[in-house]
């Protein structure tokens, strides 16, 4: 389905009226991310205030499989078909973490049906398939239909903070970033061939994969728009084993790209599924004219601060533990000092989804922001072909990447 044609159908029908009744919510997937989005729909009304709902379907290939998970993750039931599940009356959320290959008919179903919809980042394999779920999300939001895509890592507190940081000028004037994602999963050559090491299914490697968040605290952190897109791809491992013997890998294992924003900033980014002993490092360097911020996703908690306005023989980066109830969504764990990790972020995300869908307001980031940093993997993918030549992305609108996540948290969060 083209954009065009998802634009000309009629407007799915809104989601059902209000009887004060707990949403229903169906997830598909079980296996990595259905953990992870299980463990935070399971746990997030025991800290935050949200509207009421109820775990009821986990959708999966594997019939045995779907039903241990759904009783271990607390689920009501199970399913193997998703097309039936998403068209019940007793479902009005519908979560998706299949894999990637499966993300646009689902969510564009789903909206269709009249269900609100949050889905795994990346949003979709391939652009075009991007640019029907955009279209689908924007008619159905005219429906007061929501969607969002799970850029879960805008939910570390941490990083929340950096933003309200550079938002308040305590940075000045950015004049560069630098984003490594690295881990070392795949360092082994022998490690097996997985659904993410193939085109068809994963639409690309550690692009998709981790440059996709990356590049989205780029514009989120910096409320910025990218204008050029420089990049390469490489993939070291050509040959995985497989069920029957040796098989193509035919993703990417790493990427680099170098990103120009409309401010005149440059933002270099660099990821790796084969980075011998980085785990699962995301690190992100701020640089203002005012100060600097520095982070790294294998210590959350902190962040570095650099106040360059402050005396020369004053200046230095300072610790930040973000666990003060003055924090982004701190207030709603533990007393000071109390560390929370990797797992919370998705308990963020799931609150900042159900309130605004009680709210009724368009949550954030939208489809239209996962749009973005697909036009963005898609240009790197293009330079990278071309031999890093400059791609140029004329054309975006800044309103797509306008995120709608408050510079000043909601009472609670």
């Amino acid at each position: 389905m083209t954009s065009q044609e998802s634009t000309d159908n009629p407007a799915p029908p809104g989601p059902p009226a209000n009887t004060g009744a707990p949403l229903g919510v169906a997830m598909i997937g079980y296996a990595f991310m259905g953990k992870a989005h299980s463990n935070a729909w399971r746990n997030v009304a025991s800290f935050f205030d949200v509207p009421a709902f109820e775990q009821r379907v986990l959708v999966g290939r594997d019939a045995a499989g779907v039903a241990e998970a759904a009783a271990k993750y607390g689920w009501a039931e199970s399913s193997t078909d998703w097309r039936s599940v998403i068209n019940r009356d007793d479902i009005q959320i519908v979560d998706i973490c299949a894999p990637g290959f499966m993300h646009a008919e689902i969510a564009v179903a789903a909206l269709a049906a009249g269900k609100h919809v949050l889905v795994e980042k990346p949003l979709a394999n391939t652009l075009a398939e991007a640019e029907s779920m955009t279209a689908a999300a924007k008619s159905a939001r005219s429906q007061g239909v929501q969607s969002m895509v799970g850029f879960n890592y805008r939910r570390i507190p941490a990083l929340a903070l950096a933003r309200e940081l550079i938002s308040e000028g305590r940075l000045g004037a950015i004049r560069h970033v630098r984003a490594a994602y690295l881990q070392d999963w795949l360092v082994d050559p022998e490690s097996p061939m997985t659904w993410r090491l193939t085109r068809d299914t994963a639409g690309s490697g550690a692009l998709g994969d981790i440059a996709s968040h990356a590049i989205d605290q780029v514009l989120f952190l910096l409320g910025d728009q990218v204008t050029e897109v420089s990049g390469r791809l490489h993939t070291l491992t050509s040959h995985r084993p497989g069920r029957d013997g040796p098989e193509e890998v035919t993703v990417d294992d790493a990427a680099w790209a170098t990103l120009s924003l409309a401010s005149g900033a440059v933002a270099s980014v660099e990821v790796s599924r084969v980075a011998t002993g980085r785990k699962n490092s995301l690190k992100l360097e701020i640089y203002g004219e005012k100060g600097s911020i520095l982070f790294d996703l294998e210590d959350l908690n902190e962040l570095g601060f650099l106040d360059a306005t402050v005396p020369v023989r004053e200046q230095g980066f300072r610790r930040i533990l973000v666990n003060e109830p003055e924090h982004p969504y701190a207030a709603a764990w533990w007393p000071q000092g109390h560390v929370i990790g990797w797992e919370h972020t998705f308990t963020h995300e799931i609150r900042d989804f159900l309130v605004a869908i009680g709210n009724g307001s368009p949550p954030s980031p939208s489809f239209e922001d996962g749009l973005t940093v697909q036009r963005i993997l898609d240009a790197v993918e293009e330079s990278a072909a071309a031999k890093s030549s400059i791609i140029q992305l004329a054309g975006v609108p800044a309103a797509a990447l306008a995120s709608r996540v408050p510079t000043a948290f909601p009472e609670g969060a």
